[in-house]
C-alpha cells in the first residue's frame, strides 16, 4: 500500500504500522501524526494515509518545513490553501492577527496592504512588538511572517487604499479580508472591490470593541459575497476601547471565514458554497 510520510510517497505492506514506518523512515521521530492526529507506534496504516514523523527539538530543513508546518492539519486542506492567494486590507489588530492566522494555516500568497507605521498604542491588541515601533506596519508584518511561515509569499504594499489603486494592488486577490478602522474606508473599499470584482468574496469585520461577551461575536452572511465578523455594532468610543481579546475573536472568526471559502464552504453555516 501506499503511504505519504512527510510529503513524500512509500511503499509498505498491508497493515503496516506507524512503528513500521518510523523505523524505515525517521528511527529517531518521537512525535508520531496520522491524519493530522497523535497515533501510536502500534496504529495500522490504511492505503493513501498521511504520516507525519518530528523528533522534537529537531530544526527541520527547508525541504521538510512545509510538512511539518502543517502536521496537524485535517488532510486535504494544505494542497487547497497552498495555492490560494488572499489580500488583507489594513493590517492592524484584525488584519495582523488575520495574516499570521492564515500564514499558520499555509495560504501561499498573502497581500497585505496599509499606510499606517506601528506605534506603542498599538502593542495592546495588534500583533507587533517593541522593536517595531516607528516602522511601516506592513514591512513589520511581513518579517514577522517570514519567521512564522517562510513557505508564504508576502507582498506588503505600504500605501492609502483609493479607488483609483484597489484593483492594481487587490486585483490578484481570490477573495478580500476587510480591516480596517474608519467606517468611510470600510465602505470605500467594499464598494469598489466588489464592483470591479463582483463573483470574489469580502470577508469584513464590525463590532469588537471593549471587553464583552465573547459569544456574541458572530460570522453572518449579509449579502451574496459579502460575510461580516463581529456584533455588528460594538464601535469604539470613549469608554469602549479596543482591546487584544475580543478584537482577537473577530479576527480569527475572519480567518476561519477564509479558510472555509477557500475550501468551498459557507462561513457562515454548514453548507456548502
Amino acid at each position: 500500500m501506499q503511504i505519504n510520510v512527510n510529503e513524500q510517497n512509500y511503499s509498505f505492506e498491508e497493515n503496516a504500522t506507524v512503528g513500521v514506518v518510523r523505523d524505515r523512515i525517521k528511527a529517531d521521530a518521537d512525535l508520531l501524526i496520522v491524519n493530522g492526529f497523535p497515533a501510536s507506534e502500534e496504529t495500522q496504516l490504511n492505503n493513501g494515509d498521511r504520516v507525519i514523523l518530528i523528533r522534537r527539538g529537531e530544526v527541520p530543513g527547508a525541504d521538510e518545513l512545509d510538512a511539518l508546518l502543517t502536521a496537524r492539519h485535517t488532510p486535504g486542506v494544505h494542497e487547497v490553501v497552498k495555492g490560494s492567494t488572499v489580500g488583507i486590507a489594513g493590517v492592524g489588530g484584525l488584519g495582523s492577527a488575520i495574516a499570521i492566522a492564515l500564514a499558520r494555516t499555509g495560504v501561499g500568497h498573502l497581500i497585505i496592504a496599509d499606510f499606517d507605521i506601528v506605534e506603542p498604542s498599538n502593542l495592546n491588541r495588534q500583533q507587533f512588538f517593541i522593536d517595531q515601533i516607528g516602522l511601516p506596519k506592513v514591512y513589520a508584518l511581513r518579517d514577522t511572517l517570514a519567521r512564522v511561515n517562510p513557505n508564504v509569499r508576502v507582498t506588503a504594499c505600504h500605501l492609502r487604499l483609493t479607488p483609483n489603486n484597489i484593483t492594481e494592488v487587490l486585483g490578484h486577490a481570490q477573495l478580500l479580508v476587510e480591516a480596517f478602522d474608519q467606517a468611510e474606508q470600510k465602505v470605500m473599499l467594499i464598494e469598489t472591490f466588489a464592483s470591479r470584482f463582483p463573483d470574489r468574496p469580502i470577508v469584513t469585520g464590525s463590532g469588537m470593541a471593549g471587553y464583552g461577551p465573547a459569544n456574541t461575536v458572530q460570522t453572518q452572511q449579509v449579502a451574496n459575497n459579502l460575510y461580516l465578523c463581529g456584533d455588528g455594532s460594538t464601535a469604539a468610543a470613549p469608554g469602549t476601547g479596543l482591546m487584544a481579546p475580543r478584537v482577537g475573536v473577530a479576527a480569527h472568526h475572519q480567518a476561519n471565514a477564509v479558510l472555509r471559502l477557500l475550501l468551498g464552504y459557507n462561513p457562515a453555516n454548514e453548507g456548502k458554497l
